[in-house]
């Protein structure tokens, strides 16, 4: 497996591997001992880097990640986060509130290093931005926990540039997680990406597949489960689906010459933007980890990426992220 470098000297696998899917936000689940073999097999394939977070479950993700991949951890990377307010014995919920205040940091990561079992967390993440919290207090807090060696290196999630600026200026930020695919790339226009290349931050894209749908497996009849997020989506209506066609045939036209599937081919278009980007896409079934990290193997030319940047600029992708 080609390996790709976080921040200054983050080695991780080219692909990761984002485990939410897992344990939480979609349907259908499979049983502990499914996911940790997947993990296993995962590792054995060469997958080295590892997203999961406390809200996830909250809490069972992290326990499902650090179970399986204990017998591992020294030749793994596993990234967290934190950031979310905890509603009592509940934990933390999406639909509660942020709180990134120092005191609550400590807390989670000394929470987070028992789930994961390791002695330190690999990569710290801000989940999302506390507007309540100065940014230089997130920094400074996680700064405290490198120095305990409680935590190896800061990272951000959906961060702005300002906001990268001054965590950076702080404690060195390794990675920024942020959604940028092939249909949404905002972080290139909005001075995100290039406050990443200017500082040496690595780029953590999640949703690289569009939550499924750039892997051409998707159509108009598809059925989502009330407790799959995707039911609630709206690029996933059957009219938006309908829509967007046009995005999925052009990553299969570019496939057909490659030898490569549509995920395929979303994927190794993230890899050739950057050298120090390293998406992580979710997966759990065997068939579809080795689709995606067959992408690694798909090589495109300047031409076929100014290509596909000519006939995006055509496509109006239709239905909002969220």
């Amino acid at each position: 497996m080609e390996k790709r470098i976080l921040g200054k000297n983050l080695e991780v696998s080219a692909l990761g591997l984002g485990c939410m899917r897992m344990s939480f936000g979609d349907a259908p689940i499979g049983s502990k001992e499914e996911m940790i073999d997947f993990l296993h097999k995962s590792v054995e394939r060469g997958v080295n880097f590892f997203d999961t977070a406390e809200v996830y479950g909250p809490f069972t993700n992290e326990e499902l990640v650090g179970e399986a991949l204990e017998p591992f951890k020294d030749q793994v990377v596993i990234a967290t986060k934190f950031g979310f307010k905890h509603d009592g014995d509940k934990g933390p919920l999406p639909g509660v509130g942020l709180d990134s205040r120092p005191e609550q940091i400590k807390r989670v990561a000394e929470a987070s290093l028992k789930r994961l079992r390791v002695d330190a967390i690999d990569l710290f993440y801000q989940h999302r931005p506390d507007p309540n919290v100065p940014i230089e207090e997130v920094a400074g807090a996680v700064k405290e926990l490198i120095e305990e060696g409680k935590v190896k290196h800061f990272g951000l999630s959906e961060s702005d540039a300002e906001t990268i600026r001054r965590a950076h200026a702080v404690q060195p930020v390794t990675a920024l997680q942020s959604e940028y695919s092939i249909w949404w790339t905002p972080i290139e226009d909005n001075g995100v990406l290039a406050a990443c290349e200017e500082l040496g931050i690595g780029l953590v894209p999640y949703s690289p597949l569009g939550r499924g749908y750039l892997t051409g497996k998707i159509d108009k009849n598809q059925k989502f489960a009330d407790n799959d997020i995707r039911s609630r989506n709206p690029r996933f209506t059957p009219e938006a689906i309908d829509a967007n066609q046009a995005v999925v045939d052009l990553l299969d036209r570019i496939g057909q010459e490659k030898d490569a599937t549509p995920a395929q081919v979303a994927l190794a278009w993230l890899l050739a933007q950057k050298p120090w980007i390293v998406p992580i896409p979710g997966s759990r079934k065997l068939e579809r980890l080795d689709e995606n990290l067959g992408a690694v193997n798909v090589k495109l030319t300047q031409a076929d990426l100014d290509e596909i940047r000519r006939a995006m600029l055509k496509i109006t992708v239709v239905g909002d992220r969220y």
